[in-house]
């Protein structure tokens, strides 16, 4: 049998310089010296050798500032109250526009697609504007509700301040985040559908079974090598929200730190009150908690007695 040299020169490795390069720089290099940081105390402004070596100092000082678990919990909550929706949503849409949309597929995937590579910027704004107390289309919705009487006794009479106060920031914020990617998660099950053999649902078909117990039994079991792919992008992603919290609640983290996000606090730590040891602890701290609750997931998710 004849085998292939492949060569050891120094092409491969010139195309892959700068690459590597960029990688390196950008990549492996700002995740080191956070953790290098994480341990000293650095005014940048003073070049680095004013870096003074603090211990643990910076992580014993976040976990014991009450701003920090605030804004934890508020980067929990979004994760799962704009997470969760987008999957419960998007897993029956996929299925209606896989089997009954038929030609028309494409342009109402293409639609579904459009909010995802949309600037969070310009989103955030369009959301801002939405949930405005005076001028925004939510309460305006909510007025020409009130005026029909079986609702008058439920709709409030006046406009909501839904982005002063501390009780409607976060629904304000997670749906914005719904509504972004609740598209994309729909594309990705319309993909997983399509690979399900036909054959299963011609034999279900055949012995009478109704659709909803097709849907029960064969398309969501299917579906949930996908499910498990799409639940920790949305985790990993809400846990590391920062555009949309930032803009909607301008940079303020809204009423009562109601709209802070752990993202949001590393940001103001870093770059408000320079300081960028904290900050860098902040980090790591996130990258924990992400780490630990991936792990949880890809618990929930793995057969028992079976294999990951």
């Amino acid at each position: 049998m004849s085998s292939r040299r492949i060569g050891t020169g120094w092409a491969p490795y010139f195309f892959l310089g700068p690459f590597l390069a960029i990688f390196l720089i950008f990549g492996i290099f700002p995740i080191l010296f956070s953790l290098y940081l994480m341990f000293h105390i650095w005014d940048p402004v003073q070049g680095l050798g004013s870096m003074e070596y603090v211990g643990l100092e910076n992580i014993t000082f976040a976990l014991e500032d009450p701003l920090m678990w605030t804004s934890l919990e508020n980067t929990i909550w979004l994760a799962v109250a704009s997470g969760v929706p987008q999957h419960l949503v998007a897993i029956p849409l996929a299925y209606l526009i896989n089997e009954y949309l038929g030609r028309y597929r494409d342009v109402a995937m293409g639609a579904y697609f459009v909010p995802y590579i949309t600037s969070t910027v310009a989103i955030s704004i369009m959301f801002t504007t939405l949930f405005s107390t005076d001028y925004g289309a939510v309460n305006a919705a909510l007025q020409s509700l009130a005026t029909w009487e079986p609702l008058a006794l439920i709709v409030p009479a006046e406009n909501i301040d839904w982005l002063g106060k501390p009780g409607t920031v976060k629904p304000g914020v997670a749906f914005g985040g719904f509504w972004r990617y609740v598209g994309f998660n729909t594309i990705l099950y319309v993909a997983a559908l399509q690979s399900i053999p036909k054959d299963l649902y011609e034999a279900a078909r055949i012995d009478g079974a109704k659709e909803f117990k097709i849907f029960w039994f064969i398309t969501l079991p299917q579906l949930k090598p996908m499910m498990y792919f799409g639940v920790i992008l949305s985790l990993i992603g809400g846990l590391q929200l920062f555009e949309e919290p930032f803009i909607i609640t301008g940079g303020r983290g809204g009423p009562e730190y109601s709209g802070m996000t752990t993202a949001m606090y590393m940001y103001r730590t870093a770059f408000e009150f320079n300081d960028y040891g904290l900050a860098s602890a902040i980090s790591w701290l996130l990258f924990l908690v992400i780490a630990v609750l991936t792990w949880l997931t890809n618990r929930a998710f793995k057969p028992k007695g079976g294999l990951a």
